[in-house]
Parts: C-alpha cells; structure tokens; sequence
C-alpha cells in the first residue's frame, strides 16, 4: 500500500493515510485528527478536500480495493445477449473478493452502536452506502426483464439480494473461519451463478 509522502498531492496522501490506517487498526479507531497527523498536514487541511470520514472511507474503498473498480463497471455495463450466467458469475466474483477486501476496515464500527449511528448519517450525507450495490445490481437485472431475458415472474430485487447476500456471508467465514472452510472464489462465483440464473433465467 503506498506510503504518504510530501511530494504526493494533499488529496492523495490523506487517502494514503486513511487506507493505512483503516486497514491497520480499522475504521473505528481512525480519526480525522490520526489521518491528517498520519498525511503529514492539518486536520483543518483534510477537511478542505474531504466532507468527512466517511467520504474518505468510501474513496479508498472505491479506489484503493482491486475489485470496486471492476465490480462497479460489471453492474453499470447493458447486460449482453444471452450472456446472463457468464455476466453474473463475474459479479460475483467480484463482489465476493470486493467484501473480504472491505470487512476488515469496516466490522469495527459494529463494535459501537454511537459510531456506526454517526457513520451511517455520514455515508448518507455524501449519497453513498452499501446499499448503492444492491440497487445496482437490482437495476441490471430489471434491464434484463424489461428485455425478456428473465422469467416474468422473476423477482429483481430478490435476486441481487440473493447473489450478494452469498457473497457477503462468503467473505464472513473467510474472516471468522478461515480460507479453509470457504469455497475458493473460482468455484464459488460460477456455481452461485449458474444456481441463480436456473432460477430466474
């Protein structure tokens, strides 16, 4: 992970400093005051490129985890002809490595009922949460609907929450049991795939 330096742009360290922080002692214990101390600058000087915390957290998870680019991009793509099975394994694939990357960083705040509450009304004030990939995800397969690649009586919402749902409690027992009790990620995408789609396809 890069190292804040000064001859690096404000923004980009205190982003340095957030994602070093976030993944070393989590999002709970990381302050404004412990980024801009960690970025070399003042706290008055974070609040100048960033909203809050929470803005700070949402952009190293969109930008410094591998997979959020990619997961963002897979759900924003039109869906392609006849390639539904395909396009969803690849979701859920991302999505699966997505979650174990951002778990860490975040399971601290349910340790505080306060912290969580505040980081919640943060997320909301900058127009982000996790419910932005849910949404996402719902709205690709709405488009599939409306296009006939579904079944009618297909349920959208459900079945993004079932696909991502699989992927989040993957990425749990990966942290909380350990790599050997979870399907490796290259089996586990296409058969999550290949069993929604028999459903809904």
């Amino acid at each position: 992970m890069p190292t804040p330096t000064s001859s690096r742009p404000t923004p980009e360290r205190l982003l340095d400093a957030a994602e070093s922080l976030m993944r070393t002692i989590g999002l709970a214990n990381t302050t404004t005051k412990a980024i801009a101390r960690e970025a070399g600058c003042s706290e008055a000087a974070l609040y100048k490129h960033f909203a809050n915390k929470e803005e700070l957290f949402v952009r190293v998870l969109v930008e410094r985890t591998p997979n959020a680019g990619p997961l963002m991009a897979a759900l924003a793509a039109d869906p392609g002809e006849g390639g539904g099975e395909a396009e969803l394994t690849a979701i859920a694939r991302h999505a699966s490595l997505f979650y174990a990357e951002a778990m860490p960083m975040a399971a601290s705040l349910f340790a505080e009922p306060a912290l969580l509450s505040r980081h919640r009304e943060g997320v909301r004030e900058i127009g982000a949460g996790p419910h932005v990939v849910l949404d996402a995800l719902e709205g690709r397969l709405r488009r599939q609907l409306a296009a006939g690649r579904l079944r009618e009586d297909a349920d959208p919402r459900a079945a993004a929450a079932l696909l991502l749902g699989a992927c989040f409690q993957r990425a749990f027992f990966l942290h909380f049991s350990g790599a050997d009790v979870v399907q490796p990620v290259e089996e586990f995408a296409p058969a999550l795939a290949r069993t929604l789609w028999a459903a809904i396809g």
